[in-house]
């Protein structure tokens, strides 16, 4: 698919956050939207309010089953948009809610889902403020969307942006990658195939709040949609500089790699939902790796590899001392996650 077919129809890829969605935003939103705040590269905006800074970002939830080992679309809501701002350097304060529920939705999994909303706000000291609700007819959803906004307070202990990174700085993975896209491809039963892989739906606000006494924390993101591969490539087309990442290096629990085998997904463009991925300066990135893996969520954490300079593109070292290209998520072959 070419980006000129933005002027014909919408697919399904133009939503699973590679290639697709970036051209999407690009030459579709960006272009129509566009003020001095707007910054694509970006989950979120900064904003002074009386000299305070703040942080907003919203985020929309769509995922089948809606509840799924791990979690469900709930705490994943919750979770989403915390860490969106987390990453960005900030603390999460509020979150408002957008509940669209389709007729027919069994009314006590609506209960469940609510309840576990609550409990991740609560968890993650976030308060839901404001809301709204609709209904739509039965065949017109899918079961039930979410869209939550959410406000943070900006951490001035970070100075992170695409354009501070630097050949010679480290890449970090905070665990294991592809867990949440395949406990809910499991979940799904879809294939047969049964296992036991949870989700890593979690807040990351620990990690992140853990590199704030680091310094050269250059960039941090949460590797959702299209995973760990699109994350490296959106740091590489805002950095204008190349990756290099090492097979061996990656964090992948076995069942995790058993499934993508069998199926012929790769786990690095499988989405996580409570994983961090981080650009430091090489001379701290051993401090950052003690800080993380001294948190419960941290101890996988990982030196995955290495910023290069230019051109920007992503290189895979292979177990066998080769290497290949890491592409860019073209088309939807991947479980719809989010």
């Amino acid at each position: 698919m070419k980006s000129q077919d933005l002027t014909t129809h919408i697919s399904l890829a133009h939503g699973n956050g590679g290639r697709l969605t970036r051209e999407l935003v690009d030459e579709l939103f960006a272009p129509l939207l566009a003020n001095p705040l707007l910054d694509t590269r970006q989950d979120g905006a900064c904003v002074s309010v009386n000299g305070t800074e703040i942080v907003l970002t919203t985020d929309g939830f769509t995922v089948q089953p809606l509840e799924f080992p791990g979690g469900d679309i709930g705490s994943l809501a919750v979770h989403g948009t915390v860490n969106d701002l987390a990453v960005m350097g900030a603390t999460p304060l509020y979150v408002t809610l957008s509940v669209i529920v389709e007729e027919g939705l069994d009314a006590a999994q609506l209960r469940r889902v609510i309840t576990s909303l609550g409990r991740a706000a609560a968890a993650a000291d976030v308060s839901v403020v404001t809301g709204d609700t609709k209904v739509v007819r039965r065949g017109e959803g899918g079961g039930l969307y979410l869209s939550v906004t959410g406000v943070g307070a900006r951490n001035k202990a970070f100075d992170l942006g695409l354009t501070h990174i630097k050949p010679g700085d480290a890449v970090l993975v905070s665990g294991a990658v592809g867990d949440h896209g395949v406990a809910v491809l499991l979940a799904r039963e879809e294939f047969g195939l049964r296992g036991e892989v949870v989700s890593d739906c979690a807040s990351v606000l620990p990690l992140t709040a853990a590199l704030a006494a680091i310094p050269g924390v250059r960039f941090m993101r949460d590797p959702t949609r299209g995973g760990l591969a699109t994350v490296a490539h959106e740091i590489s087309h805002g950095s204008g500089c190349g990756m290099r990442l090492v097979y061996d290096a990656i964090p992948v629990r076995e069942p995790v790699r058993a499934v993508c085998e069998i199926l012929g997904y790769d786990p690095f463009y499988l989405a996580c939902e409570g994983r961090v991925v981080a650009v430091i300066d090489g001379e701290h990135a051993s401090s950052a790796m003690a800080a993380w893996r001294a948190l419960p969520q941290g101890r996988d954490a990982a030196i995955i590899g290495t910023v290069t300079a230019g051109p920007a593109r992503v290189v895979l070292e292979t177990s066998l001392g080769g290497e290949r290209m890491l592409e860019e998520l073209e088309d939807d072959p991947l479980p719809r996650i989010c």
